[in-house]
């Protein structure tokens, strides 16, 4: 039906049930040739447009005579035998229910029809003139006119050549962080143990003292690493049974740090007792090749120099990994920008009140700029694609299944016998969730596509900087 609204800015809502609220519903139409004989449009603006549908009498009641005799052949009612009710009963009793039925399905497949036809390509949904509908006089009327206001995707240019500049970034594994990290590899396959003394970098695990009258209060461990370099004397040198007082919200350097430390407790404010039970510290493991197997897998690597190489290996590309998704983001919005798209905002919002029962209109006007920045990149995409023969192909979709499934078996890989049966795993899992499984691949591979060509097209400057840097900048 043309441009469609991508699904992330449709709030996880389902569309309205425009049959129960008197609208006419759209969905699962059987498109069939039909012939009404009075159907116009109404051009509002480049964008907007008014279907007006006038149904005689004659269009429509052939349907509603043949659909009332089909109820007399099946209707089980007391007094009559089955297949033996007088069609004078069954137009009493459901008359009025198969006229707006049949009305409904011959307007909505004859706009569908209409837009379809002249390759009208829509936004959003036609919406009905609800006033208008709730007018009719269904038992006395044998002529009715409906209306439908429409969105309609304006025409706009797009290019994609060096003209186009996206900055971003790229991160240099420098000593620093090669330092961080390997002290972090250390720590997480070091040993465990309890000294009776804290010193600095240990953990404390204790309580918080409240006046609860709680038996078994839950647990709370303060890391020494997060506490602020002025306060760490207040924790060194500190046995099983000690208590401190303190304020978190100046003590402890960060929210999240503060956070996972109070746990239950976030609503204390001001100073604190903590009462020590435990105080847990690591011995960092050795470079060795015990470490480098839990690290990589047995044998990946045999020397502390492969091991250090394969870590910043292995960094660099976690990192251009997340500077490649950065580096998405300024394409996509480059184009957003410097993109003329006219869009009918009214009809727009319109249709996303109606769309999403739940919203508000404070809602609406919050959140539209984001909705608009998503509906105008996938109009971009579909026009780029269109004017360079971009395409999905089954196989495509089919190969980025198996990807996907190695993927999650991680660095040890997948089993003779289990890559010896991907084919039935991949056909298994795109059939799944009633084909969505396979929708989301395809537009996954079509973005892929989409970013691969801009990447290739348009002039990409990239700077580097250091992982604090990027974290300040990015």
């Amino acid at each position: 039906m043309g441009v469609r609204v991508p699904p992330s800015a449709q709030h996880n809502h389902p569309l309205p049930d425009y049959q129960a609220r008197g609208f006419f519903n759209f969905d699962n139409l059987v498109h069939k040739n039909i012939t009404v004989l009075d159907i116009q449009l109404d051009q509002i603006s480049k964008t907007e447009a008014l279907i007006k549908v006038n149904l005689k009498e004659a269009d429509y009641q052939p349907n509603v005579e043949a659909k009332i005799k089909d109820y007399s052949k099946k209707a089980t009612i007391k007094g009559f035998r089955q297949g033996k009710v007088p069609k004078p009963v069954i137009q009493k009793m459901y008359g009025k229910s198969i006229l707006v039925a049949e009305i409904n399905q011959l307007v909505s497949a004859k706009i569908m029809e209409y837009i379809r036809e002249n390759k009208i390509e829509l936004l959003g949904e036609p919406l009905p003139n609800q006033e208008q509908i709730e007018t009719i006089n269904w038992e006395d009327s044998k002529d009715f006119e409906f209306e439908y206001n429409i969105g309609i995707a304006p025409e706009f240019e797009v290019k994609a050549d060096k003209k186009v500049k996206v900055d971003t970034f790229t991160i240099k594994v420098d000593d620093k962080l090669m330092t961080e990290t390997l002290d972090n590899l250390k720590n997480q396959f070091g040993e465990m143990t309890n000294p009776e003394t804290s010193e600095e970098g240990d953990s404390l695990y204790g309580f918080i003292q409240t006046e609860s009258t709680e038996e078994e209060p839950a647990g709370n461990t303060l890391d020494l690493k997060e506490v602020e370099k002025k306060d760490q004397k207040k924790f060194i040198g500190k046995k099983s049974g000690d208590v401190v007082e303190f304020d978190p919200a100046k003590s402890i350097k960060n929210d999240a740090a503060r956070d996972q430390f109070l746990g239950e407790h976030k609503e204390l404010a001001g100073k604190i007792k903590f009462e020590i039970k435990n105080i847990n510290r690591v011995i960092p493991a050795d470079l060795n090749q015990d470490m480098f197997d839990k690290v990589f897998g047995k044998d990946a690597v045999k020397s502390e120099e492969e091991f250090i190489e394969k870590v910043k290996s292995t960094i660099g590309e976690n990192y251009s990994k997340e500077t490649d998704g950065y580096t998405q983001l300024k394409i996509r919005d480059a184009f957003i920008e410097n993109t003329k798209i006219e869009l009918p905002d009214e009809f727009l919002k319109r249709w996303l009140k109606i769309s999403n029962k739940d919203i508000t209109d404070e809602q609406i006007e919050q959140e539209y700029p984001l909705y608009t920045n998503d509906l105008k990149w996938s109009m971009i995409k579909s026009k780029l694609a269109k004017a360079n023969d971009i395409k999905v192909e089954h196989e495509d979709v089919v190969n980025e299944a198996k990807n996907m499934i190695r993927q999650q078996f991680g660095s040890m890989g997948m089993s003779e016998q289990m890559e010896a049966n991907i084919d039935a795993f991949t056909d298994n899992y795109l059939q799944s969730d009633e084909g969505k499984n396979y929708m989301k691949l395809q537009e996954t591979v079509f973005n892929e596509k989409i970013i691969s060509f801009l990447k290739e097209n348009v002039t990409i400057k990239s700077k580097e900087v250091t992982a604090e840097e990027y974290r300040e900048k990015a």
